[in-house]
């Protein structure tokens, strides 16, 4: 798939310079830093979901206790 974006001079000199210093293409470059954002929004959202349960039951369990529980797999 393919798609174009509008930048202005400055925005596509930076772009150019950005992706000259990681030596990747323009469209490299753009498609890894859509897919890290696409990963940080991710990490964001399970973290917030995870503090969230945390917030309804907030009892915490040590690293021994939870090898009690499951078993020392070692």
């Amino acid at each position: 798939m393919a798609f174009s974006i509008r930048l202005t001079e400055e925005e596509e000199t930076l772009a150019r310079r950005y992706a000259a210093l990681m030596g990747v293409s323009m469209g490299e470059a753009f498609k890894q830093a859509l897919f890290e954002k696409i990963e940080d929004e991710y990490d964001i959202a399970v973290g917030e979901a995870a503090y969230r349960r945390y917030l309804d039951n907030p009892k915490t369990y040590s690293h021994a206790e939870v090898l009690k529980m499951f078993g020392d797999e070692e």
